[in-house]
C-alpha cells in the first residue's frame, strides 16, 4: 500500500514539473512590430521601403500603403530601419513583449535633405553701371556651392525702352556670349544658380550701358549669320556694327538722311514688311501691314524713300504702293497692266521721277522705264529684255539711272546669272555704258550703288555659280576702261550694300 501511495506522488511531482516548464517558455514568447513609412512634410505613403531590425528578425517591405508587418518577433528591445533609395535612412526604437503588437511610424526625409543652396551668384563682366559695352557681350559671373553640387544657370536681360527680354535657360557654365543687343542701349542683367535641390538663388541686378554707332557710319550691309540675314554698319574705322538680331530676318537696309532713318525688310511669320529703325539699331517700328511687300523673288526686291523722307514706295506684286512712314495713308502709285511683277522702285531727289523695273513671274522678260506720281509712263528704257535686270539707283539729280544686266540671256528656274555688268544709262544723252570691264571671268557684279558723291559705286561681286560667297566692293567710275585697278573689296562675306 505505502509503495502504490508513492509511485502516485511520483507521478504526480512529474506533470507538476513538465506544467511548469510549458509556463515558462510562454512568458519568453513572441510579439509583432507594425507600421507606417511616409515621405516627410507630405505624409505620402512610400511603397516597397525596406524594414529590418537590429538584433536581426525578419526583412519586409512596405506595400502600397507604406505599411509593413513584421510577426513572429522573439521578445526583446530592436532598433528597426527603414531604408528607400532617394531617401535618408531611419531608426525607431521598438519594445517587443510576448503576445503584444508594436507600432513605429516612420517619416523619411529626401536624400538632399539638409543640402545648403548655392552662395549668391556676383557680376564679373560687365560691372555694374559699366559703359561702351559692345554689343556682342559675353557675360560672365562667380558662382559657388557649399556641397559643391552641379550648379544651372539662367540669364536674363532686359532694357528700359521696351518690353523685349533675353532669357536664356539650362547654362552649365558661368559665361555666356548674347549678340545682337541695341547701341547707346542700357540694359540690365540678372543670374539665378540652381542646384535642383533648393529654391534658384538669384544675383543682384545689374546694369550696363552699350557703346553708341559713330554717326559718320555710312555704309550699311547685311550678311548672314545662324541662317537668318542680319544687317550691319561699317563703321570709320573698318569696325562693324550689329544693327539687327540674327534671331530675325531682315535685310535690304535704305538710309535716308533727310529722316535719319534706315528702313529695311523683315520676315514677319510668313511675310515680308517694311521697318524703319535708328541708325543706331534702336527704335525698329513695323511701317506695313495690310499690304506686305511681295515679288516673284523676295533677294531680289527693293524699295524707296520719298518726300524726303516721309513716305516709302514698295511693290506688291503688280502693284506699286506708297506708305506714310509712320505706317498710315497707304495709296496706289502703279498698276501693270499686263500681269507683270514690280521688282524694284528708286525715287529721284527731287521727287519727280520713279523708276521701275517689271518682269515676268520667272524674273525674265524684263522692262525698265520711269513713271510720275500720276502713274504715268514717262520714257521706257529697256523693253523685254531676255537677261536678269536689277539694282536700280537713279542719281542725285535724275540724270543718270544705275543699274545691273546679265548680257548672257540665261534663263532658269533658280533665277541663275551668268554675266551680269554694270550699266549706267545717261537720260540726256539716252546712252547706255558698261562699268564691269574689269570683272573677273565666272562671276556677276551685282546690287550697285552710287556713293554720296556719286564718284564711286559700291556693289556685290560674286561667283556666277550661284552658291559662293558674296563680296561687296568699290569702284571709282572715272578712268575705268583704262589700264589701272578700280575695283577695290571692301567687305567679305556680306551683301545688299547702300551708302549715303
Amino acid at each position: 500500500m505505502k509503495i502504490k501511495t508513492y509511485i502516485l506522488t511520483l507521478l504526480a511531482i512529474i506533470f507538476l514539473i513538465v506544467g511548469c516548464s510549458e509556463d515558462t517558455l510562454d512568458d519568453s514568447g513572441v510579439g509583432a512590430i507594425t507600421g507606417t513609412v511616409v515621405e516627410a512634410g507630405t505624409n505620402e505613403p512610400i511603397e516597397n521601403a525596406r524594414i529590418s531590425t537590429n538584433p536581426a528578425s525578419s526583412t519586409v517591405f512596405t506595400d502600397e500603403n507604406g505599411e509593413f508587418l513584421l510577426s513572429d518577433i522573439p521578445a526583446d528591445d530592436y532598433s528597426v530601419e527603414a531604408r528607400k533609395e532617394g531617401f535618408l535612412s531611419q531608426f525607431e526604437g521598438a519594445s517587443v513583449l510576448t503576445n503584444t503588437t508594436v507600432n513605429v511610424i516612420f517619416e523619411l526625409e529626401g536624400e538632399t535633405a539638409g543640402n545648403k543652396p548655392p552662395g549668391t551668384p556676383s557680376a564679373v563682366y560687365p560691372e555694374d553701371n559699366a559703359i561702351d559695352v559692345p554689343p556682342s557681350v559675353t557675360f560672365k559671373w562667380n558662382a559657388t556651392d557649399p556641397e559643391e553640387d552641379d550648379l544651372t544657370y539662367q540669364l536674363e536681360i532686359r532694357n528700359d525702352s521696351d518690353e523685349e527680354i533675353f532669357l536664356i535657360e539650362d547654362i552649365e557654365d558661368t559665361t555666356y556670349t548674347v549678340e545682337g543687343l541695341e547701341y547707346d542701349q542700357k540694359y540690365f542683367w540678372q543670374v539665378s544658380a540652381s542646384d535642383d535641390i533648393n529654391s534658384e538663388i538669384l544675383s543682384p541686378l545689374y546694369s550696363f550701358r552699350t557703346m553708341a554707332i559713330p554717326v559718320d557710319s555710312r555704309i550699311l550691309f547685311t550678311r548672314m549669320i545662324n541662317g537668318n540675314s542680319v544687317i550691319f554698319a561699317k563703321g570709320p574705322e573698318g569696325e562693324e556694327f550689329q544693327l539687327t538680331s540674327s534671331a530675325n530676318n531682315s535685310f535690304r537696309p535704305r538710309k535716308n538722311n533727310s529722316s535719319d532713318k534706315i528702313a529695311f525688310l523683315r520676315i514677319v511669320g510668313t511675310q515680308t514688311q517694311l521697318f524703319t529703325m535708328d541708325p543706331d539699331g534702336s527704335e525698329k517700328k513695323q511701317v506695313t501691314s495690310n499690304y506686305p511687300v511681295k515679288a516673284f523673288n523676295m533677294d531680289q526686291v527693293d524699295f524707296a524713300w520719298a518726300d524726303d523722307g516721309t513716305s516709302l514706295l514698295y511693290p506688291s506684286f503688280g502693284t506699286l504702293y506708297m506708305v506714310d512712314v509712320t505706317g498710315g495713308g497707304t495709296t496706289e502709285i502703279f498698276q501693270t497692266q499686263n500681269g507683270d511683277f514690280i521688282t524694284e522702285v528708286d525715287v529721284s531727289e527731287d521727287n519727280q521721277t520713279i523708276a521701275l523695273i517689271t518682269n515676268n513671274s520667272n524674273g525674265y522678260d524684263a522692262d525698265l522705264f520711269t513713271i510720275n506720281f500720276d502713274g504715268e509712263i514717262k520714257q521706257r528704257i529697256l523693253n523685254n529684255v531676255e537677261g536678269a535686270l536689277g539694282g536700280l539707283d537713279l542719281s542725285v539729280q535724275g540724270d543718270k539711272l544705275l543699274y545691273t544686266y546679265d548680257s548672257s540671256g540665261f534663263r532658269n528656274d533658280s533665277y541663275r546669272r551668268l554675266d551680269s555688268d554694270l550699266f549706267i544709262y545717261n537720260f540726256s544723252s539716252r546712252q547706255f555704258e558698261n562699268y564691269s570691264h574689269e570683272k573677273p571671268e565666272g562671276t556677276n557684279d551685282l546690287d550697285p550703288r552710287f556713293s554720296p558723291n556719286e564718284a564711286e559705286v559700291i556693289f556685290v561681286n560674286t561667283s556666277n555659280d550661284g552658291i559662293s560667297s558674296r563680296d561687296i566692293y568699290t569702284l571709282v567710275l572715272e578712268g575705268v576702261g583704262e589700264d589701272t585697278e578700280n575695283r577695290v573689296l571692301l567687305i567679305e562675306n556680306a551683301f545688299m550694300p547702300d551708302w549715303e
